[in-house]
């Protein structure tokens, strides 16, 4: 690491920051919203994107800092068995097509505005809803934080805020600046900032990946070296070389699946998803999406050659900004770093707006006032969405940042317990709103306990995401565990309940929503009464 501040790289960091920040609060004027005090239209851009909006949109929503941070960081510590998050990105595609569409479609017919929305209006459970919409918000916070992980990393590398030693508040200064700026353009502008600042997002990445994977092979002697150096460090770690061991494969198949069928459970993806103006737009998405899965296969590449970099550092998280700044001039440093930052508060954004309108739609107007009016849903969602920040922000600073993608990882085991009561609604009514609800608690506490119970070296608890699978004995993934046990309890009861004549909630949908498109006859945004869906 070089001694002192990056004067050059921290200009060209600083100059990138300020053009975003304008940009986020000049998109309150792009587009402009006929009905300001809206949800539709400070939550979801007023359902208006198009395909390559959409596009950048979703890039900068799924591919985050913990793109550029955490996943060659997992290659740079463990191998090659970093490298899972490929797989899940090619999963995730096919089925989006399949399922999401239809999630479109019965939004835009009945008003939806989150998953919760959704789930209360298909089985008329409040209760089951509001399960869904605590573990959204749950799942989200840890995932801002590693956001702002990703922020810290880079000012780490720059040399801002000072060593070990400097006062806590003089060291964390620039990220709670980057911080309160970020808060003040969501608040302003909504979905339409993060949706303007995604096109800088993406091309910076793109720019950064194209050159680092010719310029970076070139200064270290081409590829062959590169795989040799890391191959030798794993084989000398005992962890098999660059090919995972036999014993780990269980482990990077169930975390791959398991992370594919999360993706799209998380607010944030969804939030984007019904941004979007029709559900074709959604179709095209699926097949263009994994553009950025070729992208994140060559940005895992950076994890070697750090390796053969000689990069050398006790927080992994810091490796690919470190090997940024030894083998770029210090400009270009300046623009990998930037990529790295604006990565960060794009999704951010999105994900602090996503579980504000969780807990306005599926807290405060379904428990605490049924009355509110648009302009009060929109105001309370724009208040909730500074504090999830908050929150995030006292999430990152009071725990330990080396484990970083562990916090996603845990949100990762919760959000997929979602997943009956989400995706089972958009194809069949059978499941029993109660059965869903104690299936997702079994899950919840199956997931969590077993998670707390995982330790690393530098955690007691929580230090990882995989575990003993029960009457397998083989090591996997405890979110996927956790799924499977979520759908047998599901089943059963559902079953049980349904021999029993178990009382089931009204389902206020009705077969044709699911297909229905914008420009389909009758086919209107419709706000569902405050007493829709109530529990029984």
């Amino acid at each position: 690491m070089k001694d002192g501040v990056n004067g050059v790289a921290l200009a060209v960091f600083i100059l990138f920051f300020l053009a975003v920040t304008v940009m986020g609060f000049l998109a309150a004027r792009w587009r402009k919203a006929e009905n300001e005090h809206s949800l539709d239209e400070w939550g979801l851009g007023g359902r208006s994107f198009g395909t390559w909006i959409t596009w950048f949109l979703l890039g900068g929503d799924l591919y985050t800092a913990y793109t550029f941070v955490a996943v060659p960081a997992a290659i740079y510590a463990a191998g090659a068995a970093g490298f899972f998050a490929v797989p899940y990105t090619i999963l995730i595609y096919p089925m989006m097509f399949v399922f999401l569409p239809r999630l479109w479609s019965v939004s835009h017919k009945h008003g939806y505005v989150t998953t919760s929305d959704f789930v209360r209006g298909r089985f008329g459970s409040k209760g089951l809803s509001l399960a869904v919409a605590v573990t959204g918000i749950l799942a989200t916070m840890p995932y801002i934080a590693l956001q702002l992980v990703g922020i810290q990393a880079v000012l780490d590398v720059m040399g801002i805020g000072g060593g070990e030693d400097t006062n806590w508040f003089i060291k964390d200064l620039p990220l709670l600046i980057a911080f309160g700026v970020l808060a003040a353009y969501t608040y302003s502008s909504g979905l339409r900032a993060p949706a303007l600042i995604a096109f800088v997002k993406d091309a910076l990445i793109y720019i950064v990946i194209a050159v680092a994977i010719i310029y970076i092979p070139i200064k270290l002697g081409g590829f062959d070296d590169i795989f040799a150096a890391a191959n030798d460090k794993y084989t000398e770690a005992g962890a098999g070389g660059l090919v995972p061991t036999a014993a780990s494969q269980w482990t990077y198949a169930t975390l791959a699946l398991g992370s594919a069928l999360a993706l799209f459970m998380y607010p944030h993806s969804v939030t984007a998803v019904l941004s979007s103006r029709s559900r074709d737009v959604i179709r095209r998405n699926s097949t263009i999406l994994p553009l950025y899965s070729l992208m994140l296969g060559l940005l895992g590449l950076l994890g070697f050659m750090a390796i053969a970099a000689g990069i050398k550092v006790e927080n992994g998280q810091l490796a690919i900004p470190q090997l940024f700044e030894t083998m770029f001039p210090d400009w270009f440093t300046g623009v990998a770093f930037a990529a790295i930052g604006i990565g960060a508060l794009v999704p951010a954004a999105i994900m602090s707006i996503a579980a504000a309108n969780l807990f306005t739609r599926n807290i405060y107007k379904d428990f605490l006032k049924p009355d509110a009016t648009p302009a009060q849903e929109t105001k309370v969602s724009k208040l909730v969405s500074l504090l999830v920040k908050v929150g995030a922000l006292v999430f990152v600073l009071g725990m330990d940042k080396t484990v970083a993608i562990n916090f996603q990882l845990l949100g990762g085991i919760w959000i997929l317990q979602t997943m009956p009561a989400l995706v089972g609604g958009l194809f069949t009514r059978w499941f029993h709103r109660w059965a869903l609800l104690a299936g997702w608690a079994v899950g919840m506490t199956y997931g969590t306990v077993a998670a707390y119970g995982v330790a690393s070296p530098t955690q007691k608890h929580f230090g990882g995401s995989s575990a003993e699978i029960p009457g397998i004995g083989e090591i996997g993934y405890i979110g996927l565990t956790a799924f499977v046990l979520n759908l047998v309890v599901t089943v059963v009861l559902t079953f049980v309940l349904k021999a029993v004549k178990a009382p089931e909630g009204v389902d206020e949908t009705k077969p044709g929503d699911y297909t229905a498109d914008a420009g389909d006859p009758g086919v209107q945004v419709e706000l569902p009464p405050a007493t829709a869906g109530a529990a029984h």
